[in-house]
């Protein structure tokens, strides 16, 4: 079974670059989406013979999380009990055997004087206060269900100094900043959920899924590894290869973020 994760930074963009002969080529049953930012009336007809389950919330031109499968879903929830659920950043599914979610976690900010920093900052850190409780529960329920977990997406944090290629000069920086990555620490405690890929590439620089638009930053390989598959055990274990969908030169690139795709056997 190949699932992965791609954060699209607009479906109606993506889609004149490409995804609609991306999608049907790269061979998977389940893909986790963020960004569509578009109106379910607007789609675009790019999704082929797959089920679509959207939720786009209700922030014009803003968020909005999909579920794209072979199968279609047992069962859907959309949002997990925060009141932020309105954004469209948290879509959950059922199917056979394991519960997929789609998280489009907020890019946050940091605490200095900058207008609007602080509120991103403070709306980054209770969303991640609340949503790491509501994981556990998530965990529990489906395994009482006789399922695994998966949590993929665009969490915004690179957790290690390995998920980014500049880290020593970015520690200050949000996406990097030591409280969101102890709140990752918590999130990886032992018994809970697994970074798939890490797990599959335990010394690696990277592999890297979002490289700014600006500058050399893409060429240079200059990336940050914020897209990830975090699963419970039994899911993990059977992990047996990961790709992360680099485009082969910036005029290729489909999103500034490349898909994440594991096979499980």
């Amino acid at each position: 079974m190949l699932i992965g994760t791609f954060n699209v930074n607009g479906i109606r963009a993506c889609a004149k670059r490409g995804f609609g002969q991306w999608l049907p080529a790269s061979g998977l049953d389940i893909l986790a989406i963020q960004e569509m930012r578009c109106k379910p009336e607007d789609l675009p007809d790019v999704f082929g013979g797959y089920h679509l389950t959207y939720f786009p919330g209700d922030v014009p031109g803003r968020n909005g999380v999909a579920l794209v499968s072979k199968d279609e879903p047992e069962q859907v929830r959309e949002g997990f009990g925060y009141t932020e659920d309105h954004e469209g950043r948290y879509l959950e599914a059922d199917f056979p055997g394991l519960t997929v979610a789609s998280l489009y976690l907020p890019k946050g900010g940091v605490l200095d004087d900058s207008e609007g920093e602080a509120e991103k900052y403070r709306k980054k850190m209770d969303f991640i206060a609340a949503f790491r409780p509501y994981l556990d529960k998530a965990c529990k329920t489906a395994q009482d269900n006789g399922k695994e977990f998966l949590v993929m997406g665009d969490f915004n944090i690179a957790h290690e100094n390995q998920d980014l290629k500049n880290w020593k000069t970015n520690q200050k920086s949000s996406g990097f900043l030591p409280e969101e990555r102890r709140w990752f620490d918590e999130v990886l405690a032992p018994g809970t959920l697994f970074d798939v890929v890490r797990r599959l590439n335990p010394d690696a620089l990277g592999p890297y899924s979002w490289w700014s638009w600006r500058g050399k930053a893409f060429d240079n390989n200059a990336g940050w590894r914020i897209d990830y598959q975090l699963a419970t055990a039994g899911l993990a274990s059977r992990a047996v290869s990961d790709k992360v969908e680099r485009a082969e030169d910036y005029a290729s690139r489909l999103s500034d973020h490349a898909a994440v795709v594991v096979e499980y056997s």
